[in-house]
């Protein structure tokens, strides 16, 4: 039996690495079903009577002039919305991005844009003290939060908050795409969001789980973000975008991955950018959800096809192994289709390596939980203490334990 048993755990390797690509192209081509059902009924309901869109209020936080960036806010300035406010966030005086809102502010003088500078901190996430900066200038009770490196279509804003005219919907979030912009490590890092990332939320959906939002887009009401807990709650977690969602769901409420899929740019200029990048966000899941990360490794297909042919050298486990590079091959060229910039001829080659640098990095998320995030250094623990109940609106909040003094001490 135990001679038998590097054979059996080769096969099964190779089993569940084909298992998980084969299910990944039925999630993603489910969920462009679901788009379309879901494009149809808004087109639907955008014709009844009384169920005009609501007034809007855009928080873009904002913390230098990346690459990009004029074009990414820019795109929030052309929307069809009838009533919209963009409200941008700096934290410095001297912050490079307020040019940026600057050039919008005198190119569309009929939009209504404010810029918040304000350098209070509440809390180890400074993206959570600008948004805490910012809300008290948001004119308007439906809300739509933004990272900074997101691009959108012009009916984004009407498309995204269309559910939160369902009282019973606490978040509305969306995927996105990555487009890499410095050469061939972002091509690396878009890969990373395309392939892997996009996919494993549309298993996760398939399978019924509801249980993700991401910074890309959080549309909510004002009412669903007090019931919450508010910014507040936020103050000291990583993954701020993932618990605004969770503290939601904790209130009764639903979350709809909307059919919008946005752009983010990808400007990893290097392996150690890149690196860095992925760990951080491999390390962010990892200690929000422990379990479920522990069984990722099945979704990095070349190199866990690897291993099972290499425990297992028969004619059955190279069956398994054909069947996996096939349907990852597949779920590339689907994922591909939804690009609006061509992607070069030798993409295909970069995908065992690409796949191999993903379990690579699950590795190393197990070796510690220090994350670099801009300027800071950050401890990813602090997810597992997250509370399980929000505080009250108002509530002082706690001090920083997820602050780290030494941006050298990343291990």
């Amino acid at each position: 039996m135990i001679q038998h048993l590097p054979i059996l755990i080769g096969t099964c390797l190779a089993a569940a690495a084909a298992g998980y690509a084969c299910f990944a192209i039925y999630a993603v081509l489910n969920g462009v079903r679901r788009a379309s059902d879901a494009a149809l009924e808004g087109l639907r309901a955008s014709v009844c009577p009384g169920t005009g869109p609501r007034p809007v209020s855009v928080l873009k936080p904002l913390c230098g002039n990346e690459p990009g960036l004029y074009e990414n806010l820019r795109s929030f300035c052309v929307q069809s919305h009838p009533v919209f406010q963009l409200l941008f966030g700096v934290r410095d005086a001297a912050d490079d991005a307020i040019a940026v809102v600057r050039r919008l502010q005198a190119e569309f003088p009929a939009v209504d844009i404010q810029l918040v500078i304000e350098p209070q901190v509440y809390g180890s996430n400074l993206k959570v003290s600008n948004l805490l900066n910012m809300l008290p200038q948001a004119r308007h009770d439906w809300l739509v939060l933004a990272d900074s490196d997101i691009g959108v279509s012009s009916d984004y804003l009407s498309r995204v908050t269309a559910p939160l005219a369902d009282p019973g919907v606490g978040v509305v979030t969306c995927l996105y795409r990555g487009v890499p912009r410095t050469g061939l490590w972002s091509r690396f890092g878009a890969l990373f969001i395309d392939d892997w990332f996009a996919p494993s939320v549309q298993v996760s959906h398939a399978l019924g789980s509801t249980r993700f939002s991401f910074g890309s887009t959080i549309a909510l009401r004002r009412d669903a973000l007090e019931a919450a807990g508010g910014f507040e709650a936020l103050n000291d977690v990583l993954a701020d975008d993932f618990w605004l969602g969770e503290f939601t769901r904790l209130q009764g409420l639903r979350t709809v991955l909307s059919n919008v899929v946005v752009t983010t740019d990808v400007t990893d200029d290097s392996f150690a950018t890149l690196w860095a990048h992925e760990l951080r966000w491999l390390r962010t899941i990892r200690a929000a959800a422990p379990t479920g990360f522990a069984l990722t490794f099945v979704t990095f297909t070349f190199p866990v096809l690897a291993g099972g042919l290499a425990l297992a050298q028969t004619g059955l486990c190279l069956a398994l192994a054909g069947i996996g590079a096939t349907a990852r091959l597949v779920l590339h060229y689907l994922q591909r289709q939804w690009r609006l910039e061509p992607a070069p001829a030798y993409e295909v080659l970069l995908l065992p390596l690409r796949d191999t640098l993903l379990f690579g990095g699950w590795v190393a998320s197990h070796t510690g939980s220090r994350v670099r995030w801009r300027n800071q250094v950050l401890d990813a623990t602090i997810e597992r203490a997250a509370p399980m109940a929000p505080r009250a609106p108002g509530q002082a909040p706690a001090s920083s334990p997820n602050s780290l003094p030494d941006p050298d001490s990343v291990r």
